[in-house]
């Protein structure tokens, strides 16, 4: 488990608790898009409350299997962002359906699906435990079925604050990229794509004994493909990894 995967966890598994005893707590926190101006906290807050147990529970195992190797990926502040950015997306393309009382992390959640699906697009998804699916083609069914959805407004699902989950991590992430720590990493190597003699040995003196395990596995990973391609070949994110975690 990573820190902020746990924290969320929990935080969610707290507000169940306490909106099931105060049920006047869910009513002020949870969203209803015609009162945003009234009730600005609320796209926020809307993410921690669950209609019932199996809704917190749909929604925490897909945190559970797919947050810690996205916040490895992109360090626990950038997926924290990621996750409030995607939830909020979700809340503000819900003002589509004014008077719904929407609640639930499903929108903060379809952005790290989405997150996961751009770094991993060709991993495996047994969806239901038995259908195997990429990753990438998992994300195109659920944004075409959450379209469907919020044309049809069926079934008493928050399709646009799940399609707006997708937008807010698609958005997040493309400029993350193109502002972000990745892309201040890219102005600083040479134009050739070359990394200096320094670059590799602070890369190389990165001890990964004292690194997460998600993050080790990831280090391992793009050091071998130093070796086995070049370091010519490393992409923006795998030289801002590197960076992150190498001595300044």
């Amino acid at each position: 488990m990573t820190p902020w995967v746990t924290r969320l966890l929990l935080a969610n598994g707290a507000m169940f608790l306490l909106t099931n005893a105060f049920p006047m707590v869910a009513w002020a926190l949870a969203l209803v898009p015609g009162l945003i101006l009234i009730r600005p906290w609320t796209v926020v807050t809307y993410m921690f409350l669950h209609a019932d147990l199996w809704h917190l529970l749909f929604n925490m195992l897909g945190l559970y299997f797919f947050g810690p190797r996205l916040e490895g990926r992109l360090g626990s502040r950038r997926f924290l962002a990621l996750y409030l950015v995607s939830g909020i997306a979700g809340a503000l393309l819900s003002v589509f359906t004014p008077r719904s009382a929407i609640v639930g992390a499903s929108g903060a959640l379809f952005g790290v699906y989405y997150g996961f699906a751009h770094f991993w697009p060709r991993d495996r998804i047994l969806v239901w435990g038995v259908i195997p699916v990429e990753a990438r083609v998992l994300v195109i069914i659920m944004t075409v079925l959450a379209l469907y959805g919020g044309m049809t407004g069926g079934g008493g699902v928050a399709h646009l604050a799940h399609l707006g989950g997708f937008l807010g991590g698609f958005l997040y992430l493309r400029l993350s990229e193109r502002y972000g720590p990745a892309a201040r990493f890219r102005a600083r190597i040479e134009p050739s794509g070359k990394a200096s003699v320094g670059d590799l040995a602070r890369w190389r003196s990165i001890q990964p004994n004292a690194m997460h395990p998600v993050n080790r596995g990831e280090y391992d990973r793009v050091m071998q493909k130093i070796t086995d391609e070049g370091v010519g070949n490393l992409t923006p994110s795998e030289r801002a990894f590197l960076d992150r975690f190498s001595a300044a």
